[in-house]
């Protein structure tokens, strides 16, 4: 059974679960009779926010090597989630700069006033090269090093 609105003369808008031929409910209100009227729009679907800052491409790569579509695509898009922060600061989520993006911070991007993440200790019996991912291979040559 599908629901219905209904009108009546006193001012009341109300909704009724009724059959397809059903005549019109009276007025819970006053009692008097009552009419169909047009229901209001269902919105079906979920809202969709958009890409946030986190979420944009942040390589050449990402861009799949600067495609014109595709950056053209992604600028509208980005337009449009701005709209959205400005509307609906909350959204907006860390909006410090990305000092770094690459590397160790590939996952998690280092944001303006973060401190850095230091290199692993070098595991016994290796050192450090100064490159930065701590993996403990040394320079020293094989078998030992010396």
């Amino acid at each position: 059974m599908p629901i219905y609105d209904y009108r009546c003369d006193c001012g009341l808008r109300f909704e009724r679960l009724m059959g397809l031929n059903a005549p019109a409910p009276a007025c819970p209100e006053c009692g008097e009779a009552t009419r169909k009227v047009p229901s209001r729009p269902a919105l079906h679907g979920q809202a969709d926010a958009g890409l946030s800052r986190e979420q944009m491409p942040q390589t050449w790569r990402g861009t799949y090597n600067g495609n014109r579509e595709y950056l053209t695509a992604m600028q509208r898009k980005w337009d449009q989630r701005q709209r959205l922060e400005d509307r609906h600061p909350e959204l907006a989520g860390d909006t410090r700069p990305v000092a770094a993006h690459e590397g160790r911070y590939e996952q998690v991007p280092l944001r303006a006033g973060e401190p850095m993440i230091t290199p692993a200790a070098a595991p016994e019996g290796g050192q450090s090269h100064g490159h930065g991912h701590g993996h403990g291979h040394s320079h020293g040559g094989a078998a030992g090093g010396a």
